[in-house]
């Protein structure tokens, strides 16, 4: 464009450039330049403007667009840009479920495409053909891809005929990353990627990062950088919500705050500026918890008047009980004789690498798994299958999940009705909320930060400030049991203290009992004394721990 650089080492070079999709101006003057010797993190809060700044660049419903005269933007790596994200895991389950077409298949059950053959239509494309009894023909080297190294990179030879739907958080991200890495795209965006990953694949995934660039940056190049762009292997930004596990390789540092960068500098200096900044958080971080808690506190009364009970209830003990649970699809097997009770104020941390069950488990209480009914797993008191609908059951129920996640990506909603929602027990929301109600919704709303946002669209959001949503959403009843999978996914530090800050004072309250799912140590709570450990693939497959 207008001023571009002659002969420079620059892969992409922003110069006074606003970025704007369909919905208008999202960020007003961005200049920024990625050069050879470079390894990238780009940062941020929630709705800092930096998702905005990552799909401008994939070319994802946003653009660069020059401001004057002699501003310009330069991307040597052009189309060949991928991102792999939640939101783009988020995307490929919803159009799973989109083509679900179990009703017209024999059995009932629609499994949907295998992580083979979306591998498949990423390197072959025009060689896969749906035959008329609907199954799909793949080229026979289809059959090998357990031995392609980035099968291997990725960890994932043994989920290869696994339905989509069916992976785990983990194994869809490395699924993902595995398509783009045998797609051949020049440029990866790795948008948050060890959120919900378990301890093995966060190595993994670190030491495929520090090995490629560490690789790049000791390569010369020519001033066209041509031949770092012709490397097997892709260059690489990370993107990242908080500065926690970075990849030794990373050497620069863009963050963003309020739809502007905040900072564009080495990585040395930036861990300086972390420092101050952790040590002026710390200095305050007591007192900002007891004010946090006394805004929870003071929502008990809005409660109250929208005829939420917020008094403890004991005339049930036990809550749900499984006694002798098989869960599996196929030959594969995700519980084997499980036998476990959660009692009322029993607060439990669920733990497990990917794919060993954890929201399988979760899914068997929420009634979202149908092989609840040909089990012995009771909920408050009653058998599942016994008479009483899915509405009688989570109506007790506050639920944060993967799926829910999903779902209410496919429902517009303002911010103002997901939480009202959350009285209804309703995907969306399908009656007039009452002022009571309405009252009540905002208070939740001020208490996570989007006071005066009641009306923005949930699907605009970024994916961390969606999160935050759901979770309170899931609190506002209050439930007698709050499932939580995952819960701080996507969250920036500053979410991510308010949720769990708001967790323990839940737990505290004697009202609600917490089943907690979490690969972060760092995010377990100091009420959750009781531990449900799952371990694929041995046998037992789990483990109970009382501390």
């Amino acid at each position: 464009m207008n001023g571009e650089p002659k002969n420079s080492n620059n892969f992409i070079f922003i110069k006074e450039c606003k970025i704007e999709s369909a919905r208008g101006t999202l960020l007003e003057n961005i200049s920024w330049k990625m050069r050879t010797g470079e390894a990238w993190l780009v940062i941020g809060a929630n709705g800092s403007g930096k998702a905005n700044f990552l799909n401008a660049l994939a070319g994802n419903g946003a653009r660069f667009v020059p401001n004057k005269e002699g501003a310009f933007f330069l991307n040597a790596f052009e189309d060949s840009v991928e991102i792999v994200s939640l939101e783009k895991a988020a995307a490929l389950i919803e159009e799973e479920r989109a083509n679900d077409e179990s009703e017209y298949v024999e059995g009932g059950v629609d499994h949907g495409r295998t992580a083979r053959i979306f591998l498949c239509e990423g390197i072959w494309g025009a060689k896969i053909r749906r035959q008329k009894n609907g199954k799909i023909e793949i080229p026979e080297e289809a059959a090998r891809l357990e031995n392609f190294p980035e099968v291997k990179l990725c960890g994932i030879e043994n989920i290869l005929d696994r339905g989509l739907k069916y992976l785990s958080t983990g194994e869809i991200r490395r699924t993902l990353l595995c398509r783009a890495l045998l797609g051949k795209k020049r440029l990866l965006i790795l948008s948050d990627p060890f959120a919900g990953l378990d301890a093995q694949s966060r190595k993994i995934l670190l030491d495929f990062f520090d090995g490629i660039a560490a690789r790049q940056l000791k390569n010369s190049c020519d001033s066209n950088g041509t031949e770092k762009l012709n490397e097997s292997f892709p260059r690489i930004i990370l993107s990242m919500e908080r500065f926690y596990e970075i990849p030794e390789a990373v050497n620069c540092v863009l963050e963003f705050s309020k739809n502007a960068i905040f900072f564009c500098g080495s990585r040395n200096e930036y861990e300086k500026k972390i420092a101050q900044r952790q040590k002026e958080n710390f200095d305050s971080r007591e007192k900002n918890k007891i004010e946090f808690r006394k805004k929870i506190q003071n929502l008990e009364l809005v409660n109250s008047m929208a005829n939420v009970s917020s008094e403890k209830k004991s005339s049930e003990e036990i809550l749900v009980e499984m006694r002798g649970v098989n869960v599996g699809w196929g030959e594969h097997q995700v519980l084997r004789d499980l036998n476990w009770t959660l009692r009322r104020g029993e607060h439990w941390l669920i733990r497990g690498p990917n794919g060993s069950g954890k929201t399988t488990f979760l899914e068997l209480i929420t009634g979202d798994n149908g092989q609840v009914f040909c089990n012995d797993v009771k909920i408050f008191g009653a058998r599942r299958g016994s008479g009483e609908t899915v509405w009688d059951i989570k109506r007790r129920l506050g639920i944060v999940s993967y799926r829910l996640h999903v779902e209410y990506r496919m429902v517009g909603q303002s911010l103002l009705g997901v939480i009202v929602s959350g009285f209804h027990d309703s995907i969306g929301l399908y009656e007039a909320a009452g002022d009571v109600e309405i009252a009540a919704a905002k208070k939740w709303l001020a208490l996570g930060g989007f006071s005066g946002r009641e009306s923005e669209q949930f699907k605009n959001l970024s994916y961390g400030e969606q999160r935050a949503i759901l979770i309170l959403r899931a609190s506002v009843k209050p439930p007698e049991i709050l499932i939580l999978d995952e819960p701080c996914h996507g969250l920036d530090d500053n979410f991510r203290q308010k949720i769990l800050d708001l967790l323990e004072t839940i737990a505290e309250s004697g009202t609600t009992t917490l089943l907690h799912v979490t690969h972060d140590p760092s995010e377990s709570l100091a009420c959750e004394k009781n531990i449900l450990e799952f371990f694929p693939n041995e046998n037992p497959m789990y483990k109970i721990i009382k501390l």
